[in-house]
């Protein structure tokens, strides 16, 4: 089982993560953290690297419902996504898998809605 789910594109690093904001939101994704790993690395450790940014996506009706199986579902949340140039001039998007990232606790109602997340968050990078 892989633990993530990707796609390539052409599109260049900006419009690739414009459009993956876009496709988050239309499957009722907000973005509620975001890290941009190319100017940290550049800040802390004045490395340079390539375009990189992890957004972490939430979908706040799924997170309540995620709470009510399991109270510390939370250290898992919110469900990451990336956005990285490659050196092609294109762009991956990925995103984790949540059944992947939930396999350590044994309740089935949480595998369902994690199940239910991974399909919206794999309809959603497909869609960029």
């Amino acid at each position: 089982m892989t633990y993530y789910h990707s796609k390539t594109t052409t599109l260049p690093f900006d419009e690739a993560v414009a459009k993956t904001r876009e496709t988050l939101k239309a499957e009722g994704f907000g973005i509620i953290t975001e890290v941009d790993v190319t100017g940290t690395f550049k800040e802390k450790l004045d490395v340079d690297f390539r375009p990189y940014i992890i957004l972490g996506a939430c979908n706040p009706k799924a997170a309540h419902e995620a709470l009510g199986f399991e109270d510390k579902v939370g250290l898992m949340l919110p469900c990451n996504v990336i956005v990285q140039a490659l050196a092609s001039g294109g762009s991956e998007i990925a995103a984790i898998d949540p059944v992947a990232s939930m396999t350590a606790i044994d309740n089935p109602g949480l595998k369902a809605k994690a199940e239910e997340i991974g399909a919206s968050l794999k309809r959603a990078v497909d869609a960029v």
